[in-house]
């Protein structure tokens, strides 16, 4: 999605809570941390980190969960479907769930982060970046 590109949609599974975004995506990436493991039920979860400004719930409302303190995961609270993650200590921007959105190829990710989280038996046969823990960790690469 480049700078003029077209706003994106997506929403939950249920169709109770809808969202856009508009504004290109810092990043998007692949997580493997050991949280998005366990609140997706998946071994990989896509993100793409929007400015928050651009981001806006259209239909229904997020629930919240704070899944540790410096973190809210949003989420439909009628079907659970997982769609926003926030850090407190960076309100200016949000991730959303890249699956959720309407086209989700609309925003391949760019690399992966937590790969020390990998679990063994997924292999993604790319040639994207990987780190083990965030891109700005120094024990990244």
């Amino acid at each position: 999605m480049s700078k003029g590109a077209a706003t994106l949609t997506g929403g939950c599974l249920c169709g109770a809570v809808r969202y856009r975004i508009a504004g290109a995506p810092r990043t998007v990436v692949y997580c493997h941390c050991r949280m998005c493991q366990r609140a997706a039920g998946a071994p990989v979860v896509p993100w793409a980190t929007v400015p928050a400004g651009g981001f806006a719930v259209t239909t229904g409302e997020l629930a919240e969960f704070a899944s540790s303190p410096p973190a809210r995961r949003g989420f439909c609270r009628t079907c659970g479907t997982p769609l926003t993650f926030r850090e407190v200590a960076e309100p200016d921007w949000i991730d959303v769930t890249v699956a959720s959105l309407d086209d989700p190829a609309a925003l391949p990710p760019r690399d992966h982060i937590w790969t020390e989280s990998q679990v063994p038996w997924l292999r993604i046969d790319d040639d994207l970046p990987r780190h083990r823990r965030r891109r700005s960790d120094p024990s990244s690469g």
